[in-house]
């Protein structure tokens, strides 16, 4: 069933953060995203998205994949779509290594807008005849991008203090994320045409 490997990571994704949630905090401060230590213990970029900071980042992370992973699975996404959110996971951490600012990082909300981004990719390069999908995918885009674009990742200090959280937010990590997710769709998009070409080519050889 298409959406399946898609709705696979959202649970893994889910399930992880419930896992570390539960860890004492020195196993957690063992998994946060410590830009020093990327070159070291590379894994972190992997750990760090799974680890939150307060039961309200928790709860709003895990809304975060109910919501993606239902999207996913709306657009019917396939295992390719699926490969490019897991390889954009961590590209959105080791992202982050442009602010050496941002000591230290943890949570959801990159990864989350990576696999929106991979969504959207899929979505905008469906054939003609999924015309409602494009357009619900060209409008989802447009809404990711001034997202971003409104909280001036790049801009002021890494870590801001918004209104209705209790913790501090990282935006450049939602910049990250998004760039990841649309160069990871694009990266498997194309390996999958070449190697598709490849096949036929061979094929033509047989002939």
């Amino acid at each position: 069933m298409r959406g399946r490997a898609w709705m696979l990571l959202a649970l893994l994704l889910a399930t992880g953060s419930l896992l570390v949630w539960v860890q004492p905090p020195a196993v957690q401060a063992a998994l946060q995203w410590r830009p020093e230590l990327a070159g070291r213990e590379p894994w972190r970029a992997f750990t760090a998205a799974l680890l939150h900071w307060s039961p309200q980042h928790l709860i709003a992370n895990l809304a975060g994949c109910a919501v993606v992973g239902l999207l996913g699975l709306a657009a019917r996404l396939t295992w390719r779509e699926a490969l490019a959110w897991l390889m954009a996971w961590p590209l959105t951490q080791f992202g982050l290594l442009i602010e050496p600012g941002l000591e230290r990082f943890g949570g959801l909300s990159g990864v989350l807008h990576a696999g929106v981004a991979v969504a959207v990719i899929a979505m905008l390069r469906m054939r003609a005849s999924h015309g409602r999908e494009r357009v619900i995918g060209l409008m989802i885009g447009i809404g990711l991008l001034a997202k971003v674009a409104a909280e001036r990742p790049l801009a002021g200090p890494p870590l801001r203090q918004w209104e209705g959280w209790n913790i501090s937010i990282a935006p450049l990590a939602h910049l990250t994320g998004v760039v990841s997710g649309v160069v990871c769709a694009l990266a498997v998009a194309l390996a999958c045409a070449l190697l598709a070409r490849a096949g036929r080519s061979r094929e033509s050889c047989r002939a």
